[in-house]
This record gives C-alpha cells, sequence and structure tokens, in this order.
C-alpha cells in the first residue's frame, strides 16, 4: 500500500485556489459582523426611534377643513362630532378618521331621455302619465347641496342614486296630477316648482340630508312614435282657440254697442216722456188757473178768453172785417199783408148794424 509524504510532487492549480476562496469568504463574514454590530441598536436608539414613530403616528391626526366643507370624525367607525371651518385635530388611525364633505358645492343631476349615454345603454325614456291620461316624456335637471353630512354619510348607502330614484317619484307625482298642455306651455316654472317641493318632502322624509336648491323641467314632450298625431291634435286646439278668439272679440265688440244703443234709446224714451208729462200737467196747472179766474171773474176772463180766441183766429185769417159803426171808428187804415201772395182786405160793416147787439161768439 503506497502512502504519500511531504517530498511528494507539487499541487496543482485548483488546489491552490482553494485557500484564497477561504481567505476571501472569512474576510466578508467579518466585514457583515462588524456591520451587524454597528446597527445593532443599545436600549437609547430603540427608545427614541420609537418616540419617534409615536410623536409621526400623533401628526396624522391634524386636519384642516377648507370654508367649503364639514369635518366629520368617526370614533372606530362611529359618528360622534362634525368640525367647521379651520385646523382641527383627531385621534390618530385607526381610532379616528375624518371624512370632509362639501357642503356649499351644488350638485347636479339629470333625469330623462336627453341625459343618458347611448353606447351604454343608459337612455331612459322616462314616460308617464299626465292629468288627463296622455303620456309624455319629461327631462329634468336637479340642483342640490349637502344640508346635513352626518345624514348624508350615515343613514343612507347610496344617498345619490336615492336621489335620482327619489326625483323620478316626484316628477311622475307632479305630471300625474296636471293637463299635458300645463306641462308643455304656460304652467312649467309651475310644475317645476311642485316637483321641487315634493322632491325636498321626500328627502327629508327618507333622510338624505340634501337640500333641493332648483329644479328645472328642460324638455316635456310626447313619445315619438305618437308625436305627429299629437302635433295635429295640437294645431286643432290652436284652431280652436282662435275661433274661440275671434267669437269673443265679435261678442265684445258688438255686445257693447247694441247696450249703448238700447241705453240710447231707453234715455231718450225717458226724456219724451219726462217733456210730454211736464208739458200735460203744465197746461193742466194752466187751464186750472184760468178756471178759477173764470169761477172769480165770468165777464171779465170770458172777454178775454174770447179776444184770445179772435186773436189767435185772426193770425190765420187773410180777411179782417171792421166793424165802421163803431164809435170812434171814422176811417178804415189798411193793412198790408205780409206775405204779398195773400192780399188782407178790409171790409167795412153797414152802419145800420147796432154795436150795442154782441157779435156772435162774445159773451153776454
Amino acid at each position: 500500500m503506497a502512502t504519500s509524504s511531504s517530498d511528494g510532487p507539487a499541487p496543482s492549480g485548483d488546489a491552490a485556489a482553494a485557500p484564497a476562496a477561504v481567505e476571501v469568504g472569512a474576510i466578508a463574514r467579518g466585514k457583515l459582523w462588524q456591520f451587524r454590530r454597528i446597527l445593532a441598536p443599545d436600549g437609547r436608539t430603540v427608545a427614541l426611534l420609537l418616540g419617534l414613530a409615536l410623536a409621526l403616528w400623533l401628526a396624522t391626526g391634524i386636519y384642516k377643513v377648507q370654508p367649503d366643507e364639514n369635518g366629520v370624525v368617526q370614533h372606530f367607525g362611529k359618528w360622534t362630532v362634525t368640525t367647521g371651518p379651520g385646523l382641527h385635530y383627531h385621534l390618530p388611525y385607526p381610532i379616528e378618521t375624518v371624512t370632509l364633505p362639501k357642503v356649499t358645492k351644488i350638485n347636479q343631476i339629470s333625469i330623462g331621455r336627453s341625459f343618458g349615454d347611448p353606447s351604454s345603454g343608459s337612455r331612459t325614456t322616462n314616460q308617464m302619465l299626465t292629468g288627463d291620461e296622455n303620456i309624455v316624456e319629461a327631462d329634468c335637471a336637479v340642483f342640490w347641496r349637502i344640508k346635513d353630512p352626518e345624514q348624508y354619510l350615515f343613514k343612507v348607502a347610496d344617498p345619490d342614486e336615492a336621489l335620482r330614484v327619489t326625483t323620478e317619484a316626484a316628477i311622475r307625482e307632479v305630471i300625474g296630477r296636471n293637463p299635458i298642455q300645463s306641462a308643455m306651455s304656460d304652467k312649467r316654472q309651475q310644475i317645476a316648482e311642485e316637483i321641487r317641493t315634493v322632491l325636498q318632502h321626500l328627502a327629508d322624509s327618507y333622510e338624505l340630508g340634501i337640500e333641493i336648491t332648483q329644479v328645472q323641467l328642460q324638455r316635456v314632450d310626447p313619445p315619438p312614435a305618437v308625436i305627429d298625431a299629437f302635433n295635429d291634435v295640437q294645431r286643432a286646439r290652436s284652431d280652436q282657440e282662435r275661433a274661440r278668439n275671434e267669437a269673443d272679440a265679435y261678442r265684445n265688440d258688438i255686445l257693447p254697442r247694441a247696450r249703448g244703443q238700447a241705453e240710447k234709446i231707453t234715455q231718450d224714451a225717458e226724456a219724451y216722456k219726462s217733456q210730454v208729462v211736464d208739458l200735460a200737467e203744465g197746461e193742466a196747472k194752466s187751464l186750472q188757473a184760468i178756471y178759477e179766474a173764470y169761477k172769480a171773474a165770468p165777464d171779465v176772463v170770458g172777454w178775454r178768453l174770447y179776444l184770445e180766441a179772435v186773436d189767435e183766429l185772426l193770425k190765420r185769417a187773410s180777411k179782417v172785417i171792421v166793424d165802421s159803426s163803431g164809435k170812434g171808428l171814422s176811417s178804415i187804415l189798411p193793412v198790408l199783408p205780409i206775405d204779398p201772395s195773400k192780399p188782407l182786405a178790409a171790409v167795412a160793416l153797414p152802419r145800420s148794424a147796432d154795436p150795442a147787439q154782441p157779435q156772435p161768439g162774445a159773451p153776454k
């Protein structure tokens, strides 16, 4: 059996590199041990690091609320307090957390066919019945803001979706109480205000914590399938309304004139009646006065009446007969007629006539 000795042959190249590798590994292990020794903290360093970490953790509880926000603080998920704008502090996470809803921001939701996305299939027809049993499609925009952050965050799981569904219900309720003509024309603003009132009442009853600031009815139209027939009906109603207005205008023109003419005829008749009655009463009073005077002095009044009757008769006579035998009548003075076509003749009575005899018709 052969044995090796120190006087044998020299080692090969691989055998010579082995000690060098052992030395490098030993050096690396030494350096690593020295690095660990440097990094290994003592008790003071550990306390300092823990204190710094605690300070940083406590500092995470500082928060700032902007002027348009409210700070809602939750203690292990339960609401504890709502803070206003400014710098505040709460216990660090996970003990307390804070939510900052914007309470002055005006938000908007839109309901109806015109506000959906055709690619996503979210365009809803939003058809509803009116008070006169017509079908319409209504588009509505609702503007709102957060009124109560606690209710908005904790009372309802999804307040935005709840507000959308409540808005559709309010629109259907109000549109269902009004005829289609009111919703499409003259009472649109009044209907929008009614929708806002109903929607606010529903939001308060559901504790959404939302205030409705404005409601706008942007489109109220019949469905596209019946819009042509509806337009024909509307044109017929317009023609009917125009004819009614023309008839009212004619009535308003002719009736006042007829009433005015009737009133004028009535007033003329009343005036004629008053005139005739007054004249008759005047003549009756005159005859009564003459009668009273005749009873007091029959001869004088009789002669006077005779003279007046003769005077009236002679005014219409074309001949005047004068008694030439009268006392103081020495001659006849001819009177020229006013009308040349009617010559006035003077005829003298014979002197044999007795002037003492009374003339026919004279009072005795």
